[in-house]
């Protein structure tokens, strides 16, 4: 007698059927038409089952900035939103700097995941180099590294809006001790994913329009344009051709900087990208009607940026979707858009928005497995997840197609609920998430009064 059964759905694969999931140990042990026996049994007709989302882009704040966001909130959030694995990104305070950083983070988030979760190490050039590979033995997803900003010395947080003679920071790093991380990724056989961002041209753009007194969207846009991406693009490019780093570009938003990484591919650079939810859905001629939540970094573009973006998505070029989940006190996004801090909540809207784009025609479900978790699965090495087969992890959402219902910030269950998203009407919404067999989230509510999320070390061995 199996453990449990998902009875009747239509299972997305590569194609779509439907057919009955079995469930044994927290794994799918059958994936069959044949009637057998099981303790616990779901009916699933007229739903679609996807496997469970992998959001491998969260800022979660926890620790050091949980007023705005903790691992608690995020992950009740993620299961709502049919996430069943998130990776955290490495900026906290403490950060993720080594072995020992790493292992205390896996301890202070055991008792507080509502899915499964693996983690970031943060590079800071010679500050940490010598690190990387423990933290890579130590089961970190992958190595972050923050292009263009500054350090402080005393505490090596990141500084995010550095002043050039600043006291008491270590200075943007430049070209030379950058191309020594991508020397020791590549000697590592990690994964490099870059924040993609021109700290120079930024600096005297902003001072620029800042000077003349721009505070609207287009000043904003004029101060980081898709110039201070592919400036970086290309660099890391060429640093991923000499070094045969694993190169990953964080949130790309510009169509110039998905060329650049189609040309890269083309000529068998390792190198993978990522965009996000907000870049495919809004361009900047949206901030009219959003207002200031509408700010994230890098910055929502133009249109034609937004089209390209889809196409790079649909054509391989960007290998997925990640939510860049980074929320603030809803009180600190009001105010000079030059001055308010950049970033909002993702990952419990990230598939609903997806489904709303299946809704209208534009992408297949397939397809929304493949960019939401099969892919990321591939490329991190999550073996045990991202698609719907025997021997893989139960992690599956349940989704009704002919649901329609509006995202609303009072709706989301982060600790500061905000989107720019609010009020948008979709079709299609997950309406109960599994993790490893057990239900954790039903009918946008959590189910589970305790956590029964696992961290998951990942052990790459990249190929070069």
């Amino acid at each position: 007698m199996y453990d449990f059964v998902l009875k009747n759905g239509w299972v997305v694969g590569n194609r779509i059927c439907r057919t009955n999931i079995y469930v044994q140990d927290g794994k799918i042990a059958a994936v069959t038409d044949a009637d057998y026996e099981a303790a616990s049994i779901q009916d699933a007709a007229g739903l679609y089952v996807l496997p469970g989302c992998i959001d491998t882009h969260c800022h979660f704040r926890d620790p050091g900035a949980t007023q705005k966001e903790d691992f608690a909130h995020g992950t009740c959030a993620a299961a709502v939103g049919g996430v069943t694995t998130v990776f955290d990104m490495p900026n906290t305070n403490p950060a993720v700097l080594d072995a020992g950083s790493l292992k205390q983070k896996v301890e202070y988030f055991k008792d507080k995941a509502f899915v499964d979760y693996g983690l970031w190490g943060l590079s800071l050039g010679r500050l940490n180099l010598a690190e990387l590979r423990a933290m890579k033995d130590g089961g970190a997803a992958a190595v972050k590294f923050f292009w263009g900003y500054a350090i402080d010395e005393k505490t090596h947080a990141l500084i995010y809006n550095y002043v050039p003679g600043q006291p008491g920071v270590i200075p943007p790093l430049d070209d030379g001790e950058v191309y020594e991380i991508f020397e020791q990724i590549a000697c590592n056989r990690q994964i490099l994913a870059i924040h993609a961002e021109n700290s120079g041209l930024i600096h005297v753009l902003t001072k620029r329009n800042a000077v003349s007194g721009g505070t609207d969207y287009r000043a904003l846009l004029a101060s980081r344009p898709a110039l201070a991406e592919v400036l970086t693009i290309q660099t890391a490019l060429a640093f991923a051709r000499d070094t045969g780093a694993h190169l990953h570009i964080l949130h790309v938003t510009s169509g110039d900087g998905v060329e650049l990484i189609r040309r890269a591919k083309a000529e068998g650079v390792p190198v993978t990208a990522e965009t996000c939810p907000h870049y495919l859905l809004l361009s900047a001629d949206d901030y009219e009607r959003v207002g200031p939540m509408i700010k994230v970094y890098p910055v929502i573009k133009e249109e034609s940026d937004r089209l390209a973006l889809w196409q790079g998505l649909m054509d391989g070029t960007l290998d997925f979707v990640a939510s860049d989940h980074a929320p603030h006190c809803i009180s600190e996004k009001k105010g000079s858009l030059f001055a308010i801090p950049s970033g909002m909540c993702g990952v419990e809207s990230m598939l609903p928005l997806m489904l709303g784009e299946v809704s209208k025609g534009r992408i297949t479900l397939p397809f929304v497995g493949r960019v939401l978790s099969e892919n990321p699965a591939r490329i991190y090495g999550l073996a045990a997840k991202g698609v719907i087969q025997r021997g893989k992890d139960a992690d599956l959402v349940l989704v009704d197609m002919r649901k329609t219902r509006r995202i609303r910030n009072e709706d989301l269950h982060s600790k500061q609920p905000m989107t720019a998203f609010d009020g948008l009407e979709v079709t299609g919404w997950p309406v109960k998430t599994y993790l490893r067999g057990k239900l954790v989230a039903d009918n946008h509510k959590i189910c589970e009064e305790k956590p029964i999320g696992k961290w998951v070390p990942l052990y790459q061995n990249v190929s070069r």
